[in-house]
């Protein structure tokens, strides 16, 4: 049970572990400073949250988002012509989703990531597609103390290189396809963040290491590196950390990317889905 009391929104849990569904609120209408607190609050208690029944056109959903900070145009993935801080995911019937179908927490290779990510779906298939999220905070309480005290201090070296010179990734560079790259010399950049970061509201700890970004831990080569990241990347995503968003047609969802991991579920080759994705600017990591 939640320790926050909610007069403004309904809240509803979605698992024991993380994730809620909020109700009674329209986002295509200005929110009031106090509902707006308490969705906030909830986010940073429940790690993702969504709402259902919604229809926003590209302003609301842009101006929702603002509501949390400034708005990230990516350096890699194109947005949207006239809306270059909306990235249109858009999955053609008939094929694949290969577009953050791995565990992954978003943009670590940025200097200061990404707050999180708000998403507005359009079109869903009838079945499949669900996102799954799992509580890096969780992921944290429940290693060894020996583990924890290993960990305390340590930076990880993170870069995108490998996850965007993939052969999936490499066939969406310059593409007139769904979802089209550009080249970026961020690509072939590094960044450091502790692996266990504190969130900066709520003040806990997280696990901060995914498979995608993290490379090696700062003094360590990756051969030694390896083993821990892997274990890490592991234990981060056990089912019992998790919850799991089906989605609907008219469906918000958000998470705090600095406190979850992420992954798009691949088992709907059969249907078209179109979301939209607005992503909000972070801070550098403590």
């Amino acid at each position: 049970m939640s320790d926050t009391v909610y007069e403004q929104i309904g809240v509803e849990r979605l698992t024991g572990a993380m994730g809620a569904v909020i109700s009674g609120v329209d986002l295509a209408q200005e929110l009031s400073a106090a509902q707006f607190a308490e969705i906030r609050s909830a986010l940073f208690e429940f790690g993702a949250i969504c709402f259902r029944d919604q229809k926003l056109d590209f302003a609301q959903h842009a101006a929702f988002a603002r509501r949390f900070g400034t708005l990230e145009v990516h350096p890699i993935v194109n947005g949207m012509e006239d809306h270059p801080e909306i990235i249109k995911m858009h999955k053609p019937a008939g094929q694949a989703a290969t577009f953050g179908t791995d565990w992954h927490t978003d943009n670590s290779f940025f200097e200061k990531p990404s707050l999180g990510s708000i998403l507005y779906s359009e079109i869903v298939p009838p079945v499949g597609g669900d996102t799954l999220f799992s509580n890096q905070q969780l992921a944290y309480e429940k290693l060894s103390d020996g583990l924890k005290r290993t960990l305390e201090g340590m930076v990880a070296i993170h870069s995108a290189q490998e996850a965007y010179t993939s052969p999936s990734a490499l066939e969406k560079y310059d593409s007139d396809g769904p979802i089209s790259y550009r080249r970026s010399d961020i690509i072939h950049q590094t960044v450091e963040h502790p692996v266990v970061i504190q969130h900066p509201v709520t003040g806990k700890k997280a696990l901060y290491v995914n498979s995608y970004f993290t490379r090696q831990f700062k003094g360590w080569s990756e051969a030694e590196s390896r083993p821990l990241i892997e274990y890490l990347c592991d234990h981060g995503v056990r089912v019992d950390f998790q919850c799991r968003m089906r989605w609907e047609a008219g469906m918000v969802a958000m998470w705090d990317n600095r406190i979850v991991q992420h992954a798009a579920l691949n088992d709907y080759e059969a249907y078209e889905r179109l979301i939209y994705r607005i992503t909000v600017n972070g801070d550098a990591l403590q």
